[in-house]
């Protein structure tokens, strides 16, 4: 999984979002499971995942004050 850019994920709906989010968690989980046991080849990939997480969370919360202010 590479980095998802802000742009692209702007565009996504907030169940493509809550969707993405769920597999970044889902993978995340498995890349600290495998570096706990010295199984992984690239360490970076969990930084990686953790800042698309964050993405997805701060989009995510844009996107339910938009919808909170609009009547």
């Amino acid at each position: 999984m590479k980095a998802d850019r802000p742009k692209e994920l702007r565009q996504l709906t907030i169940d493509e979002l809550n969707q993405k989010l769920r597999l970044s968690r889902e993978e995340l989980f498995k890349l600290r499971y495998d570096a706990k046991a010295g199984r992984v080849e690239k360490p970076d990939r969990i930084r990686v995942i953790k800042r698309n997480i964050a993405r997805i969370l701060t989009i995510l919360k844009e996107k339910e004050d938009v919808k909170e202010r609009q009547p």
